[in-house]
């Protein structure tokens, strides 16, 4: 069973696509990959999802449409991923719910580090609304401790 996050990347360009998708896949993330909404959604109903990476200008569905479909049906990240570099546009994006905006053409190497730097805060999010501790010690179901370091 892997434990590396799932990344859907939906863009209606497969070059770029099947870029992406490559370039998240070396690190060891998995990755799913979308030509459009009807595919997002597909994807959505049949595997567990970690983040959306999605392009704004597609065909049918745009990227802001989904975006807005994805804050009304999941609390997933999303990075919007596009041509669109205007500062209106950026602006418009995260108002309507994307977690971060990167603009084509981008370095890959930024895209893996924005992923990462989402999934981190949507991680210390999570553990904060639990109020789970992020570290320290483990207890056995007896009471016993457990170290959460390794001995040496």
């Amino acid at each position: 069973m892997s434990t590396s996050p799932t990344i859907l990347v939906v863009d209606d360009h497969r070059d770029i696509r099947d870029l992406v998708g490559r370039y998240l896949q070396a690190p060891g993330l998995r990755v799913l990959l979308a030509d459009g909404g009807d595919a997002l959604k597909h994807q959505l109903r049949d595997h567990p999802v970690d983040l959306v990476v999605l392009d704004i200008m597609m065909p049918g569905d745009d990227g802001l449409v989904l975006c807005r479909y994805l804050r009304e049906h999941t609390e997933l990240p999303v990075i919007l991923l596009t041509a669109m570099s205007e500062e209106t546009d950026r602006i418009v994006g995260l108002e309507m719910g994307a977690d971060d905006y990167l603009t084509k053409p981008f370095n890959p190497r930024e895209l893996l580090a924005r992923i990462k730097a989402v999934l981190r805060r949507t991680v210390d999010r999570l553990f904060s609304i639990l109020q789970l501790p992020t570290a320290g010690p483990l207890y056995a179901s007896g009471g016993d401790r457990a170290s959460t370091t390794q001995h040496s």
